[in-house]
C-alpha cells in the first residue's frame, strides 16, 4: 500500500498544529502519560504510523518496552499506575465514539479528575483529540508506519 499524498502540508495547517502540541505539553502533564495516551488512542484507531512514531517518542523518553508491549492490555497488566489507568480510560472512551457508545462517562471523568488537574485534563484531552485528528487523516491518505516526528 503507497500513501495517498506525498506533498508536505500547509505550512498554516503546520503552525496551527505547532501551537495545538505547545498547549498540550505546556499542561503539566508527564510526558509518558501524554505518549502512552496517544498510544493507545493510535492502537484504537489502527493507524500504524502513529502506533509507530508514538513507541519510537515513548522509547526516547525513557519509556520501557515492558510497558510499551502492554499498553493495549493495560487493563490486565500490573505496569500502570492508578492515574496512567485513568488518563488510558480517558482515551479509549474518547476516542470510542461510534453509535451508541457511552462515550466519557462520569465515572471515566471523575476518575480522571481525582488523577489530574483541570489544566492537566485540558491536556490529556486535547492531546487525545490531536491524535484521533492525525489518526483519521493517516488512515485516509494511506500514510506508512516508519516515520517519526
Amino acid at each position: 500500500m503507497e500513501a495517498r499524498i506525498k506533498s508536505p502540508a500547509n505550512p498554516d495547517v503546520i503552525t496551527a498544529i505547532q501551537h495545538l502540541s505547545k498547549a498540550v505539553h505546556t499542561g503539566g502533564v508527564d510526558p509518558l502519560v501524554l505518549e502512552l495516551v496517544h498510544l493507545r488512542a493510535s492502537q484504537i484507531n489502527g493507524c500504524s504510523p502513529c502506533v509507530y512514531a508514538g513507541v519510537e517518542s515513548a522509547k526516547k523518553q525513557g519509556e520501557t518496552e515492558k510497558r510499551l508491549h502492554n499498553v493495549v492490555t493495560w487493563r490486565e497488566t500490573p505496569f500502570f499506575t492508578e492515574g496512567e489507568r485513568a488518563a488510558l480510560a480517558l482515551a479509549e472512551a474518547a476516542t470510542r465514539i461510534q453509535d451508541g457508545a457511552p462515550g466519557v462517562t462520569d465515572e471515566i471523568w471523575d476518575a480522571a479528575a481525582a488523577h489530574f488537574d483541570e489544566k492537566q485534563l485540558s491536556a490529556i484531552v486535547l492531546s487525545i483529540a490531536m491524535t484521533n485528528f492525525f489518526n483519521r487523516i493517516n488512515r485516509t491518505t494511506r500514510e506508512q508506519a516508519g516515520k517519526t516526528w
